[in-house]
């Protein structure tokens, strides 16, 4: 059995996130509480900083992207992670696979851009406070923020059809929760060499130019911030960036250990938890 026809496929046994019958009740309820507490935070913040008047911030307006963002990837996957727990054998058709994985790519892609951004205008507005408002412009924030969506979906669509117009050898249980790409392409039997280039390099260049960005505003943030003669300023001044750094730094952290392989060694059951240390 050499190759199969992609149609031969009409469904994926999502395998879940474990194998003991004894922690799925537990499990559920933890996740479950995850995923709510997600859904409604996100949804707080984008409502509050849209109808609150003293929010229209740049500061805000990036945070209410933000929390698109991981509200977007929370939707793609969180139902589906949590009917595995209830059900015998959690299946997903072929075709909403894909747009699960479509989805779900396009708002992790676009998070890591909006957290550069984020740092960008940490950067602005503690380095150069007196011109903020006229280097972060509304048209400014806007482009900041249109970039990474319009770059995160090139990224999904070109991975997402790629894979799914390689063949599978007829095996479909996915040993995650969702239709993530490295379990998927363990299952081609196609040659996966190129797809497996394509997929480390958007990651190389995701992951490491939008770091870079980051590194290089708080570098230079740092940099201005100690040069301040005032304790009392400098605490302030890093106050404003701790939450935002502790995002980046566990976000990026989770992800390179994720993708940015070209060989992944990863073990898979390591690889279903590692989503949920990243600042849904």
């Amino acid at each position: 059995m050499d190759k199969h026809n992609l149609t031969v496929l009409n469904e994926f046994i999502l395998m879940g996130i474990t194998d003991h019958p004894e922690l799925q009740a537990p499990l559920f309820g933890l996740f479950l509480i995850i995923y709510m507490t997600s859904v409604v935070g996100n949804l707080g913040i984008i409502i509050l900083t849209k109808m609150h008047s003293k929010l229209q911030t740049p500061r805000y307006f990036f945070l209410r992207h933000l929390a698109i963002t991981d509200l977007g990837y929370a939707i793609a996957v969180g139902p589906k992670m949590l009917a595995n727990f209830v059900v015998d054998e959690n299946t997903i058709s072929y075709y909403f696979c894909a747009i699960q994985q479509i989805f779900f790519f396009i708002f992790i892609t676009t998070e890591l851009f909006i957290l550069s951004a984020m740092s960008y205008d940490r950067y602005v507005a503690i380095c150069n406070p007196l011109c903020y408002t006229i280097i972060m412009s509304r048209g400014v924030c806007s482009l900041l923020v249109a970039i990474p969506y319009l770059y995160g979906t090139f990224v999904s669509l070109l991975v997402t059809i790629k894979i799914f117009n390689l063949s599978f050898c007829g095996h479909n249980v996915i040993r995650h929760f969702y239709c993530d790409i490295l379990p998927l392409v363990s299952l081609l039997c196609s040659d996966t060499d190129e797809i497996k280039l394509v997929i480390f390099i958007l990651s190389v260049f995701g992951l490491i130019s939008s770091l870079l960005i980051v590194l290089v505003s708080y570098i230079l943030l740092i940099a201005s911030i100690l040069r301040l003669n005032s304790a009392e300023g400098r605490y302030k001044a890093f106050s404003t960036c701790g939450s935002h750094l502790t995002m980046v730094v566990v976000f990026y952290g989770t992800l390179i250990f994720m993708y940015l392989q070209p060989n992944p060694v990863i073990p898979l059951t390591l690889i279903k938890w590692l989503p949920y240390f990243t600042p849904w």
